[in-house]
């Protein structure tokens, strides 16, 4: 038995209206252009039990090209870490490597 009004990820389980419907919450992100992004370098220690991570926040797009530019600059920076949330995780301090690297393939940098 399939239900008619089924839960969403705003919170919504039901309705009393009979002609109300949940509106799709997946808006198709289109990856603009390196030259579009305007991206940010910081190193960050919170909540990290003292250890440097670099970010790379300020991405616009899908998460698989999200993934595709964290996984390039993981493999350039030959460290660990993650993409997710718009926002890339590289492990240690590598905003000298990060930066150039950008620039070098057509990213702009916000001050």
């Amino acid at each position: 038995m399939s239900k008619k009004n089924k839960a969403d990820a705003r919170g919504f389980v039901f309705s009393t209206d009979p002609n109300f419907s949940f509106e799709a919450a997946d808006a198709a992100l289109e990856t603009l252009s390196p030259a579009q992004q305007k991206l940010r370098i910081r190193l960050e220690t919170k909540h990290r039990a003292g250890k440097a991570v670099t970010l790379v926040t300020g991405f616009i797009g899908t998460e698989a090209d999200l993934e595709v530019l964290g996984k390039q600059l993981k493999n350039f920076c030959g460290t660990g870490g993650s993409a997710k949330d718009a926002e890339i995780i590289i492990q240690g301090d590598q905003r000298t490597k990060i930066l150039p690297w950008l620039i070098k393939n057509g990213y702009t940098q916000t001050k």
